[in-house]
Order: structure tokens, then C-alpha cells, then sequence
């Protein structure tokens, strides 16, 4: 019997996770050492078909992610998994006869529903995970079911490093670094295929591992301090990195603490980032500096679509939605969020929520108009050899439209 096809679905508190549900599936989002789609597939041994996800989505493409797919379609596609994609799972019990339907609970807490082929689940599940459960089976799973965006800035490493120990006690042993590369403690250093890690280098390994993905490139000048993760083809060019996890491609220098970035992104100039989560395909530049804690102290306040709203933290940085691009000097104030494709600049601060595509200096923001962003978007897409084809500007207009209030 062919394994059931696993369908990823954005319900609508995580349609509000801005400012990064404009642009992307929360699937595509990384907790920890992986992306939530990767979690989900790693412990339910299933591979993502799609994502079901807000409308202006329905184009979503990316080389390296599953697509955007039309709930309609999915009648023909056989036996199904329908999983929330805020559900971060650690374990799932065995599932049960798949001739009927099942709901994975999850604290008491439906986060999915194993539907047989030519079913599915009703509305109410996938926008807010009511489902009337009575008389079917349920399929206990452990794990978190991530509330608010900054839960993916935990405010300790503990996944980060629970996600590394398994990767390490499943690679087997260290590897061992390079001659004149200096490492202190005794947890894990895993070096993928084709890391190249300069004389000079230091990994701390004191508090947790550290893992180097294929490709990876350590100038001299770098101390990385673990738990940390460091995507494929991505360089650290020097600096202070603590508790980091990137994605593809990320070029990074300065100091960056406590953060997640998403992957191609470039931050090759000194400035600190500190407790952020930053999108794809952002640029800082040089010296653009975020605070991540308040002068009095006191827990941070940041915008959502539903009103402002106090995080209870008292560290707590930037969210940079994908595409975003900054200035040199650029400073931001504890919480920002800046929507996606926005162009800032200027020797002035800009407000803590900037609105989507949005352009200029300080509060004197205006509208970064269509055919400028395809037309930066695409070049700094050439730039990692990615063309931005007709299937994606048309996805990223459906954003712009979307996020200017289209």
C-alpha cells in the first residue's frame, strides 16, 4: 500500500504570521535546526505533495520547496495527511487501520487529520482546528504547537540543540577541524561535504553543537559559539556568531546573536543582529544595527495584524520579511517589523512596523513600486544563479498586490 501524501496547511493564526506569510508558506519556515515542513516529514515519514495556504499564495514557487496546491485537486491524490504547519512535532504514535479517518492530537489539541482517499477534512479544521473528533481514532504525537511568530526565536537554544545532538549521535563521531582552526568543548562539530574553514577560525562547543553544511566557507577571523547551523554554500567572512541558524547562501559578517536566517541573505559588512528572524533573499548593509532590548528593560512590544502586542520577552530583536533591503547605517528599534520587499535607507530610524513594500527613509515611506522590486528582485536572484522566470514574478506580483492592499 502506497504511504499517504502529506499536505502542509497555513491555518489562520498562521496566515497572521507577518511578515513573512505574504510571501511564503509558515512550512517554509525554520525552527530549530530545519524548516517546519522538514520536521513534519522527518517524524511523520512522509513527503510534503503541497502546501494549502492563503489565496494570494496559489502561485508560491521556489526551486528547493513544495508548491502552492489547489485544495480541489486533492480528491484524486488518494490517501492524505493533512498537518498544521505550526505543529512542531518531536514524536507520532503508530498510525492506526488506515481504513477510516484519524486525528492526530496533540495536548489535547488536534493538529491533524489522516483523511482516506476521496476525503477530507471540513473548513473549520484547516482555519482554526475545530474538528468533532468523537468516534474516530486519535494518534497521540509530542511536540509544540508554535502560538506567535517569535516562537521561532526561541528565547533559549534547547531545539537548536536537541536538532543537532540527533544529527551528531546519528553522524557518529566529530569530525575532526582543520590544523590552526581552534575549538573549545566537547559537543559535536559536523562538517558537511566541501567545508572550508580558514587558520584563525574558533568554534566554541562549550554549550551545544555546531553543524557546517555542505559548502560552507569559515574565513579567518570567525568564532561561531554553538548551538548553531549553518546552511549549504553559505559563508561566515568574520566575526562574532552565537546561537545562529541560516539557511542557503547566507554571506555573513559582524556580529549575529540568537538569530534565524532564512537563506540568501547577505549581511557582509560589520553591524549587530541580535534575537531576529530575517526572510529570504534580504541585503543589510553596511553597519545596519538592530537593538534587541530595551533601555528600562522591560518586555518587548511588537505589531501584528491583529493590534500591538506585548511578547513578554525582555530580549527580542527584528523581523525582516523576505526580499528587504537597507542602507548603510541603518538603525532598528527593539521589535521592528519590516513587510516584505521593503527598500529603507536614510540616517533615520523607521517606524517599528514598516508596511509591506514600502520605500524611502525614517516615516517618510512610500510605495516601492511593482516594476522597480521584480526588476531588484530579479537581479539579486541572477546573482545566485536563480532566474526569476514568469512563474514567479507573477507570484511575487500577487504579493505586491496583496501586501499594498490589492
Amino acid at each position: 500500500m502506497a504511504e499517504p501524501g502529506l499536505i502542509l496547511f497555513d491555518d489562520l493564526r498562521a496566515r497572521g504570521w507577518e511578515p513573512f506569510a505574504l510571501t511564503r508558506p509558515a512550512g517554509e519556515l525554520m525552527f530549530g535546526a530545519m524548516k517546519l515542513v522538514e520536521r513534519a516529514e522527518r517524524a511523520l515519514g512522509l513527503s510534503c505533495i503541497g502546501y494549502l495556504t492563503g489565496k494570494h499564495l496559489a502561485d508560491f514557487q521556489e526551486h528547493d520547496a513544495p508548491s502552492a496546491i489547489n485544495a480541489e485537486e486533492l480528491s484524486s491524490q488518494g490517501d492524505l495527511v493533512y498537518w498544521c504547519a505550526r505543529a512542531a512535532l518531536t514524536r507520532v504514535d503508530a498510525l492506526p487501520d488506515r481504513s477510516a479517518p484519524a486525528v492526530y492530537v496533540l495536548d489535547d489539541q488536534p493538529v491533524g487529520y489522516f483523511a482516506p482517499a476521496g476525503q477530507r477534512p471540513d473548513r473549520a479544521f484547516l482555519d482554526n482546528l475545530k474538528i468533532d473528533d468523537s468516534g474516530v481514532a486519535k494518534v497521540s504525537v509530542e511536540g509544540r504547537l508554535l502560538e506567535k511568530i517569535w516562537d521561532l526565536i526561541p528565547e533559549d537554544s534547547e531545539q537548536l540543540s536537541l536538532d543537532l545532538s540527533a544529527e551528531a549521535a546519528t553522524e557518529g563521531e566529530t569530525q575532526n577541524a582543520p590544523e590552526d582552526v581552534h575549538v573549545i568543548g566537547d559537543h559535536a562539530l559536523l562538517l558537511g561535504a566541501g567545508v572550508r574553514i580558514e587558520p584563525g577560525s574558533l568554534f566554541d562547543l562549550r554549550d551545544g553543537p555546531v553543524s557546517l553544511r555542505d559548502g560552507v566557507e569559515i574565513y579567518t577571523g570567525t568564532r561561531l559559539v554553538g548551538p548553531a547551523v549553518v546552511g549549504p554554500h553559505s559563508r561566515l567572512l568574520g566575526g562574532s556568531f552565537k546561537s545562529i541558524t541560516t539557511g542557503p547562501f547566507c554571506y555573513l559578517r559582524g556580529e549575529i546573536s540568537e538569530s534565524v536566517i532564512l537563506g540568501y541573505t547577505n549581511k557582509a559588512h560589520d553591524g549587530y543582529l541580535g534575537h531576529s528572524y530575517v526572510g529570504r533573499w534580504v541585503n543589510l548593509g553596511a553597519f545596519t544595527t538592530n537593538s534587541d532590548l530595551k533601555n528600562n528593560y522591560h518586555s518587548v512590544r511588537v505589531w501584528t495584524p491583529l493590534g500591538v502586542q506585548d511578547t513578554g520577552r525582555a530580549k527580542l530583536g527584528c523581523f525582516l520579511g523576505d526580499h528587504v533591503k537597507t542602507g548603510i547605517g541603518l538603525l532598528l528599534t527593539t521589535g521592528t517589523v519590516v513587510g516584505a520587499g521593503s527598500n529603507l535607507f536614510g540616517g533615520v530610524m523607521p517606524p517599528r512596523h514598516v508596511p509591506p513594500f514600502s520605500w524611502g527613509a525614517g516615516g517618510d515611506l512610500t510605495e516601492h513600486r511593482l516594476a522597480d522590486f521584480l526588476d531588484t528582485a530579479s537581479k539579486a536572484m541572477a546573482r545566485r544563479g536563480i532566474d526569476l522566470d514568469s512563474g514567479g514574478r507573477r507570484y511575487l506580483e500577487r504579493c505586491w498586490r496583496k501586501g499594498r492592499g490589492g
